[in-house]
């Protein structure tokens, strides 16, 4: 993508350069179009004097240097323009290369200068005679020509130092470009490949995480199949171990359904208006045995009548999520405080636990996909790391936004708002 910009962008500076300097060139090849033309191309008798006289026009920012020479139809020189300080045989050198090639358009180099020149017939009106060919120029009764030199050599300077200057700054600004966009480029790949190694994480730890009750199971599988004769009462613990193994695989698939239906772009999600803080009291009732096994002092402070218009089953599920992980990460007769309250047409959800907290190189990890801060009691609390995962799909599908702060060996905070 970064190579087809840079080619686009180059053809369309080029383009544009070009089309500026060729304007330019050809305003400026006019101009001395219009400077040679100056000079009549029919004289009587009495105006020759009028096409030898040696002329510097122009202000001076704008001088040129303009003669003219009048020659006969073998290129001898009748009469030339005075005053000028050029080498012998400078004349003589550009009426040959002028009549050599009488073209209108044509440039030559003579001494340290660049002329164009222009060969204009001269009519005598006492004259008549059949036409004459110079080169490729049809002349009628003429037996002179006026040949019109104009020093050109600030014009092509001018044209070079544009070509140099459109060139300079072309470069420059593709470079620059470049640059931007390969800053760019980068800025915008660099998410794409964490998405893609965490894509690619995701799969190795939910085929991790798959293959240890799929080992369980087989493994009691392998137990029964050891001991056909005994009865099933006898064999129960091994029945036990493989329930244990199926309920494991059964909330590992469950939870990895629900992150797949919240990544879907097009889900469309069951929004009704309910009261915020009955669901939250219904999610802390369902947990008071565990909250209790482990003698945790809650305390609830819930705003009355906060409703608001969501998905009611996620956001249970995201309050649940949040105060399950409280609760595996408070420390036996530890604390957690739970508040809801209504704050500048938001609900905001707040639960704080006592205990280890989360270590800071750790909180920008917290929501990813299969991580745990502790991963030494991950499977003794049958934890996936998927628990918060799925409150910030859940969060962000309903245009909320989940927070978590920690003080390492005191408490971590979750939180999260939503528009009433």
């Amino acid at each position: 993508m970064l190579i087809l910009n840079m080619a686009i962008t180059s053809a369309v500076v080029l383009s544009a350069f070009s089309v500026i300097y060729f304007i330019t060139y050809s305003n400026v090849s006019s101009e001395i179009q219009n400077k040679l033309e100056q000079t009549p191309g029919v004289y009587s008798e009495s105006d020759r004097a009028g096409i030898v006289a040696a002329e510097a026009g122009g202000s001076s920012s704008e001088s040129y240097l303009m003669f003219s020479i009048l020659v006969d139809i073998q290129g001898n020189i009748l009469e030339k323009a005075l005053g000028l300080n050029f080498e012998p045989g400078f004349y003589e050198q550009a009426v040959e290369i002028a009549m050599d090639n009488p073209s209108n358009r044509a440039y030559i180099t003579l001494g340290d200068k660049q002329w164009r020149y222009m060969v204009t017939p001269i009519i005598d009106a006492r004259l008549t005679g059949t036409s004459r060919v110079i080169g490729k120029m049809d002349t009628a009764d003429a037996d002179r020509f006026s040949i019109v030199f104009l020093d050109v050599t600030a014009y092509n300077e001018t044209l070079f130092e544009l070509m140099m200057t459109l060139l300079l700054v072309g470069s420059v600004t593709l470079a620059a470009i470049f640059l931007v966009s390969l800053y760019f480029a980068n800025r915008t790949i660099k998410p794409l490949a964490e998405a893609w190694q965490k894509q690619k994480q995701f799969v190795a730890d939910a085929s991790h995480e798959l293959k240890t009750p799929l080992s369980i199971i087989n493994a009691n599988y392998d137990a029964l199949l050891a001991n056909r004769e005994e009865t099933i009462q006898s064999q129960i613990k091994w029945l036990d171990y493989i329930r244990i193994g199926t309920d494991r695989m059964s909330r590992l698939i469950n939870n990895l359904l629900a992150l797949a239906r919240f990544d879907d772009t097009e889900l469309v999600t069951q929004n009704i208006s309910f009261n915020l803080g009955e669901t939250v009291q219904s999610v802390i009732l369902s947990m008071e045995a565990p909250i209790a096994e482990k003698g945790i002092k809650l305390t609830v402070s819930i705003e009355p009548d906060i409703f608001i218009e969501s998905d009611a089953e996620g956001l249970k599920q995201v309050v649940t999520t949040l105060l399950d992980n409280a609760i595996k990460y408070t420390d036996q007769n530890g604390q957690i405080d739970v508040v809801l309250t209504r704050s500048n047409h938001q609900a905001e959800f707040l639960i704080k636990n006592s205990g280890k907290g989360i270590p800071k190189q750790e909180i920008p990890k917290i929501f990813d996909r299969f991580y745990r801060t502790d991963h030494s009691r991950a499977h003794e609390s049958g934890s996936y790391g998927l628990g918060l995962s799925i409150a910030k799909a859940v969060m962000d599908t309903l245009g909320g936004d989940i927070q978590v702060r920690s003080v390492e060996g005191e408490y971590a905070t979750f939180s999260f708002r939503l528009n009433l």
